[in-house]
């Protein structure tokens, strides 16, 4: 079986694959047991930027697509995580 590229995960664009490279991910087993909020926050200070935090909701589809293959579709989107977010209070 291929190894699954970040691009192959839903809702990872050449913007976000180019965030995680910033951060040494290259693959999408790297995602596997990371926090989303740790990577986020990693990239802000990386970069001397506060980035748009939608960017944490395409770490958290991200990873939840790294670690759930058969993931459902719904969830595969970042704005399902941003709901999640925002009705978490953050």
């Amino acid at each position: 079986m291929n190894e699954r590229r970040l691009t192959d995960l839903r809702s990872v664009g050449p913007a976000a694959v180019q965030d995680l490279a910033l951060l040494g991910i290259t693959r999408v087993d790297q995602l596997c047991g990371q926090s989303p909020e740790a990577l986020y926050a990693s990239l802000c200070e990386r970069t001397g930027a506060v980035h748009d935090i939608c960017v944490l909701d395409v770490f958290a589809c991200a990873v939840a697509q790294a670690e759930n293959p058969a993931l459902p579709a719904e969830q595969c989107n970042w704005f399902w995580w941003s709901k999640r977010r925002k009705a978490s209070g953050r």
